[in-house]
C-alpha cells in the first residue's frame, strides 16, 4: 500500500531571525529535498511511512536536525541556524558537513545526479595551505590517488591526473568553473590554461570516471571550482589578503560582495609576481572575476559571470638528467617566455517549476589565447643565441551551452529522481608556429606575420550531445541509478606546415608546403549504471560502472616539435571505468573511503621511442612518436582515513587534533599492442604507491597542519626507457617531501604562515616534451609564505 503524499511548511530564519533563502531542506537518508525562498520559507512534499529526521543545511550556518513523528506533524516549523563558529565553553563549533575540509556530494546537488560515484568536495575554508601560490600539493591532499605536477611554482596552472592519466593542464579532466567549461577547447584542446585562484574558491568537487555520462567525454572525470559568494547577511563586505614569500613573491588579493535587495554580488582582483626559485622564472599575474546573482522571483534565478586572466611569465626551460645532477637550479635557457589572455563569459539561469522539478540553462564563452616563445631544441644542445626563436600562437573563440532538467518523482513509497540534459558547443581554435627574432625580450610577434614559417592550422569542432539519468529505489537503502549519453563529434582541421631540408651548415636544400584539410564525425553512445547501498546513516557501499571516450586533439593531428612526431593515423581513445567502494563513518571520528577501481583503456594514445626519417637531414633519427600505442588495463587501491582524535578521546574537546592518512596502490600494463616495445610494458604516469598524510590541530583561533607526501618511480613513456638523451624520456625517481603551515584568526584579522618542501628536497615530478621544458623540470627547493588577511562588512 503506497503512503499518502503529505505536505510540510515551514520558515527558515539565522539567529538574528533574518531569512534564510537557499537553505537546503531534506529528509535525511531518501532523496526528499526543496530550498527556502528569498523569504526563507518552504514546502517539502513526501510519501513516508514512520517517523523521521528533517535536516537543514545551508554553507556558512551550523545545520540543524529535527526528529518528526507523523502522527503529530507540524501544521508550521520554525527552524532556527546559528552562526557557523561561536565560541562555547571554549569549544570551537565547525561545519558539520565538511571534515576539516573534505566532504562527499549528495546523492543530487542542484541538476547533478552523484548517487553511487567516487566523489570528493575540498572546502578551502577548512583547510591550512599556501593559498598565495594554489599549492596542488596541499590544496588536494585529501583526495585519494592524484598524481601532481609541479612544475609551476606560483600556481599559476594546476597540473593534476589519477589512475595513470597524464596529469599535463588538467587535460584528462572536464575542468569546470561553477559548473561551466574553462578549458581551452573542450573538444579540441580540453587543457586549462587558466586556474582560479585559490583565494577565491569555497570549494572545488571531483567526480572520478563516472562522471562521463553527465559531463562528456573524459577518462579522469570532472572537476568544478566553486567560487565564493557575497555574503546574503550584510549589504557589503571587503576582504583583503597581502602575502609574501621566497624569491620575491608578492600576492594581492582583494574582493568586495553582499546583498543588495534581490542582488547578490562578488567581486574579486588579484595581482601576483615573483621571480621563481630558477633564473629565469618571473612572473606576473592579474586575475579578476565579477559575479552578479538576481533572485528575480521565488522560482527564477539568473547569474551573471565575467572571469579575466592575463600572465606573463619567463620559462627557464628543462634540462637534462646531467644537468639536473650537476644542479637542478641551473637554467640553460633564458629567451623562454609564456603569455596568457584568458576571457571567460557565463550566463546561468534556474527555473524552479515546483519542489519537485527545476531547470538550470548554463551558456558560456571563450575569447582567449595564449602565447610560446623560445628555443624546443633538444636540451642538451646550446642556445645559439643569434638565431630565430619558435613562436606558437594559439587563438581560441568558442562557446556553449547546457540545459538540465531535474525531477523527482515517486516509486511506491520511496522517491526517485532524473536528469535529463543537452549540450551544444562549438569550437574556433587557430594555432600558428613560425619564426620570431632572436632577442632575450618577450616579443610576441612573427618575422614574417603573413607566413609564419612552419605551419598554420584552423581546427573547427561542434559538439551535440544528450543524455538521462535516474536514481531508482529499490527499497529504502538500496538505489540503482542507470543513464545513458549520445554524443555527436565533429572535428577539423584545415591547414598547412612546411616540409624543411637542411645541410649540415643549416641552408635549405628543399623546402615544400603540405596543405592539409580533414574531417572526423562520428556519433556514438555511451551507457553506465550504478548501485548504492546504505546500511544506515554512516555508511554506504556502492559501485559503477561507466563507459568512456576521448577524441584526439588538435595536438594529436598536427605540431611541429623536434622532440615529437605525430602518427596520421591516430585514432580516438574509447574504454570504461568501474569503481566499488566504501565511504562514511565507522564511528562519529573515523572517517573512510575505500575504492577498487579498474580502468580499461582502449586504443591509447601515449609517446614511444622509435626510429624513423628526419625530413631535414634525410637520415634515420631516434624520435617520439605519438600514436595509439596499445589497449591498456589500470587496476588500483584508493583509500582515505581521518580520526578525529579529540572526538575520540573527549565529549566537548577544547583542543581539537585530526590525523589522515591517503594511500593509493596502482598497476597498469600495455596490451595487444603493435608495437612490440611497448607489449607488456608498464603504463607511464602510475607511481607505484601515492602517499598523503597529515595532521591538523585547532585551538580557539589557531590552526597548525602538517603534511608529508612520497611518490614511488613511475615511467613517461610507453617502452619504460630508464633514460634518453634529450631527457623528454625516462624515470621520474620516487620522492618525498614535508610542508608545515598555520594560521590564526582574531576577530577580523587572520594571519596565515607556512614552510612548503620543509627538507628543502631535490626532486622533479615532470619530463615535459614541449613548453616549459623540454626535460626535467625541478620542483621548487624550501620557501616560505606569509598572508594577513582583513575582512570588514556591515
Amino acid at each position: 500500500m503506497l503512503a499518502q503524499t503529505t505536505l510540510l511548511k515551514g520558515k527558515v530564519l539565522d539567529a538574528n531571525n533574518k531569512p534564510v533563502a537557499e537553505a537546503d531542506v531534506f529528509i535525511e537518508n531518501t532523496a526528499f529535498i526543496t530550498q527556502t525562498n528569498a523569504q526563507g520559507e518552504f514546502q517539502l512534499s513526501f510519501n513516508l511511512q514512520g517517523d523521521f529526521v528533517l535536516a537543514v543545511f545551508k554553507e556558512g550556518l551550523k545545520s540543524e536536525r529535527i526528529p518528526i513523528q507523523t502522527s503529530a506533524l507540524p501544521q508550521s516549523l520554525i527552524i532556527r541556524l546559528e552562526a557557523l563558529e561561536q565560541m562555547l565553553e571554549q569549544v570551537t563549533i565547525e561545519s558539520e558537513r565538511g571534515e576539516n575540509g573534505l566532504r562527499r556530494l549528495n546523492s543530487i546537488e542542484g541538476t547533478s545526479i552523484y548517487e553511487a560515484k567516487k566523489t570528493e568536495v575540498i572546502i578551502l575554508k577548512d583547510i591550512d595551505a599556501n593559498l598565495a601560490t594554489n599549492n596542488a600539493r596541499q590544496v588536494y591532499a585529501k583526495v585519494s590517488g592524484l598524481n601532481i605536477w609541479e612544475s609551476d611554482g606560483a600556481g599559476i596552472q594546476l597540473g593534476i591526473g589519477g589512475r595513470g592519466l597524464s596529469p599535463n593542464r588538467t587535460s584528462n579532466f572536464n575542468t569546470r568553473q561553477n559548473g561551466y567549461d574553462i578549458s581551452a577547447d573542450a573538444l579540441g584542446y580540453p587543457e586549462s590554461y587558466y586556474t582560479p585562484p585559490a583565494e577565491a574558491l569555497e570549494s572545488i568537487e571531483v567526480v572520478r570516471g563516472a562522471a562521463s555520462l553527465q559531463y562528456g567525454t573524459q577518462f579522469g572525470g570532472m572537476l568544478n571550482f566553486v567560487m565564493k559568494r557575497g555574503p546574503e547577511d550584510k549589504k557589503i563586505e571587503v576582504t583583503t589578503r597581502q602575502s609574501v614569500g621566497s624569491w620575491g613573491l608578492f600576492n594581492s588579493f582583494n574582493s568586495v560582495g553582499g546583498k543588495l535587495g534581490g542582488l547578490d554580488y562578488y567581486v574579486y582582483y588579484q595581482r601576483k609576481q615573483g621571480n621563481g626559485w630558477r633564473p629565469n622564472s618571473g612572473f606576473e599575474v592579474d586575475n579578476l572575476f565579477a559575479d552578479f546573482n538576481w533572485q528575480l522571483t521565488d522560482k527564477l534565478f539568473v547569474c551573471v559571470e565575467y572571469t579575466h586572466m592575463n600572465y606573463l611569465a619567463q620559462q627557464p626551460g628543462g634540462l637534462s638528467d646531467a644537468f639536473y645532477a650537476e644542479d637542478p637550479r641551473q637554467s640553460i635557457r633564458e629567451r623562454n617566455w609564456f603569455k596568457v589572455d584568458w576571457n571567460l563569459f557565463a550566463n546561468i539561469i534556474e527555473y524552479k517549476f515546483n519542489d519537485k522539478t527545476k531547470l538550470n540553462i548554463r551558456t558560456f564563452g571563450l575569447i582567449a589565447g595564449r602565447d610560446a616563445l623560445g628555443n624546443l631544441g633538444l636540451i642538451t644542445r646550446g642556445d645559439d643565441l643569434t638565431a630565430p626563436r619558435n613562436l606558437l600562437t594559439d587563438d581560441y573563440r568558442n562557446w556553449g551551452s547546457e540545459a538540465r532538467l531535474a525531477h523527482y518523482f515517486s516509486l511506491g513509497s520511496q522517491l526517485g529522481a532524473f536528469v535529463v540534459g543537452g549540450r551544444y558547443y562549438e569550437g574556433h581554435s587557430t594555432k600558428q608556429q613560425g619564426f620570431a627574432n632572436a632577442s632575450k625580450n618577450p616579443d610576441f610577434f612573427y618575422l614574417n606575420p603573413e607566413n609564419p614559417g612552419e605551419s598554420d592550422y584552423r581546427f573547427p569542432s561542434q559538439n551535440v550531445a544528450g543524455f538521462i539519468e535516474t536514481i531508482l529505489p529499490l527499497s529504502e537503502k538500496i538505489t540503482v541509478t542507470p543513464g545513458i549519453r549520445f554524443e555527436h563529434i565533429v572535428t577539423r582541421a584545415d591547414g598547412y606546415y612546411n616540409l624543411i631540408n637542411r645541410d649540415n651548415a643549416g641552408n635549405i636544400i628543399f623546402q615544400d608546403t603540405i596543405f592539409e584539410n580533414r574531417t572526423r564525425e562520428r556519433s556514438f553512445v555511451l551507457g553506465g549504471i550504478g548501485l548504492s547501498y546504505k546500511p544506515n546513516d554512516r555508511m554506504e557501499v556502492y559501485a559503477n560502472f561507466s563507459q568512456n571516450y576521448r577524441a584526439i586533439n588538435f595536438n594529436d593531428i598536427r605540431v611541429v616539435n623536434p622532440n615529437i612526431s605525430v602518427d596520421p593515423n591516430i585514432q580516438d581513445e574509447e574504454g570504461y571505468n568501474a569503481d566499488l567502494g566504501i565511504r562514511g563513518k565507522l564511528k562519529p571520528w573515523f572517517q573512510v573511503d575505500y575504492t577498487v577501481f579498474y580502468l580499461r583503456y582502449n586504443d591509447r594514445i601515449g609517446a614511444i621511442l622509435t626510429r624513423e626519417l628526419d625530413p631535414n637531414t634525410g637520415v634515420n633519427r631516434i624520435v617520439r612518436r605519438r600514436s595509439n600505442i596499445a589497449d591498456a588495463e589500470i587496476v588500483g587501491i584508493e583509500s582515505f582515513m581521518e580520526v578525529q582524535m579529540g572526538q575520540w578521546l573527549f565529549k566537548k574537546p577544547v583542543h581539537r587534533l585530526s590525523v589522515f592518512t591517503n594511500i593509493a596502490l596502482l598497476s597498469g600494463r600495455y596490451l595487444n599492442s603493435q608495437e612490440a616495445a611497448a607489449e607488456g610494458k608498464k603504463v607511464e604516469l602510475i607511481p607505484g604507491y601515492n602517499l598523503k598524510t597529515g595532521a591538523n590541530y585547532k585551538w580557539r583561533g589557531l590552526s597548525v597542519s602538517g603534511q608529508f607526501t612520497a611518490m614511488g618511480e613511475q615511467y613517461t613513456d610507453a617502452t619504460n626507457a630508464i633514460a634518453s638523451p634529450d631527457a623528454v624520456s625516462g624515470i621520474i625517481p620516487s620522492y618525498y617531501v614535508a610542508d608545515l603551515s598555520a594560521s590564526y584568526a582574531w576577530k577580523n584579522w587572520k594571519l596565515e604562515s607556512g614552510i612548503n618542501n620543509l627538507t628543502d628536497n631535490r626532486y622533479f615530478t615532470r619530463r615535459a616534451e614541449g613548453y616549459p621544458g623540454p626535460g626535467i623540470i625541478p620542483a621548487d627547493g624550501r620557501n616560505y609564505y606569509i598572508a594577513l588577511q582583513f575582512k570588514l562588512g556591515y
